[in-house]
């Protein structure tokens, strides 16, 4: 048995297009779109009557995929919920990148809301989390050279 990779992040959102629009002006590139529905997706995921939309999207070196989806059918009745770092769970997606501060301010210029200033971790790297749309959280990782 070999385990070769993460293959993608799935992240469930209520309004597909602004989730999209947020990670294409992030950076991220669609790698493909579509929607899913029928007998195999319903047993593939353990729900009934799954009809949902979804786009794949990568990092421009094409190491990391991140999968957005939209479920039309069926609903999750309890909406979002507000997470924080401490939340029990998969809390945040970290992305290296490249000019954190050219970043944040284009983010913070879009209304992204900023967690906190960018930090520096044992001169190392430049950090700074962000909440993304419908509360997504990333961390930013520069690394200093």
């Amino acid at each position: 048995m070999k385990i070769h990779r993460i293959d993608h992040v799935s992240v469930i959102v209520s309004d597909l297009s602004a989730a999209k629009a947020f990670f294409l002006d992030f950076g991220l590139e669609v790698q493909g779109e579509g929607e899913v529905e029928g007998e195999w997706v319903d047993q593939v995921v353990g729900l009934n009557d799954v009809k949902a939309a979804i786009v794949m999207l990568g990092t421009p070196d094409g190491q990391a995929r991140l999968e957005l989806a939209k479920f039309y059918t069926p609903l999750d009745e309890k909406g979002i919920r507000q997470s924080f770092a401490n939340t029990l769970g998969i809390r945040h997606i970290a992305f290296a990148v490249e000019d954190i501060e050219a970043i944040v301010a284009t983010l913070k210029k879009k209304g992204t809301e900023i967690f906190s200033e960018i930090q520096t971790y044992e001169n190392e790297y430049k950090l700074c989390y962000v909440r993304g749309p419908e509360g997504i959280i990333l961390e930013l990782a520069e690394q200093i050279t």
